[in-house]
């Protein structure tokens, strides 16, 4: 084995511990959002939103979008509105941009106008309804490739 193996197995190592710090990073930022949802659990049967953890939430400050992987959370988010049928506000989404692959990607803020609505009911607790569509307008800057609008459908 020549000088080019010892050279590629540093870089691997180099790239292992990159990989390994930002899923860690990833991890607690997942971690942190956890005591921050919990906090805000509706004591009434309102509509609420469903996060990744199946908890209840109203008016929440920060919502994780990429239940899987961490790359999308919405941040500072502020509530103008949380009726029956649509919830109102704007935050923050913070997204990776998976440069080059998403381990190795930055984490980008950009501003959002937020909207929940299409409520139903919520199979796991009776009589409570639940949103299950989020829509997001990127009111400044967007990520590139994105559209201004982008709607998901949220957690049963």
């Amino acid at each position: 084995m020549g000088p080019e193996s010892d050279c590629w197995g540093a870089d691997m190592q180099r790239l292992k511990l990159k990989t390994a710090v930002l899923i860690c990073a990833v991890v607690t930022l997942a971690t942190a959002v956890v005591p921050a949802s919990a906090s805000t659990k509706p004591k009434s049967p309102h509509t609420v939103v469903i996060d990744c953890f199946s908890d209840p939430q109203a008016r929440p400050g920060t919502f994780l979008i990429a239940c899987g992987d961490g790359n999308s959370i919405l941040t500072a988010l502020r509530w103008s509105a949380w009726k029956p049928k649509f919830a109102t506000g704007s935050g923050l989404n913070v997204l990776n941009d998976c440069r080059p692959y998403c381990a190795a990607g930055k984490f980008h803020s950009y501003p959002v106008a937020v909207r929940l609505d299409r409520p139903e009911p919520w199979q796991k607790h009776a009589g409570q309804q639940h949103y299950t569509r989020m829509h997001l307008v990127y009111t400044g800057h967007r990520p590139p490739q994105m559209p201004r609008e982008v709607t998901y459908r949220l957690w049963n």
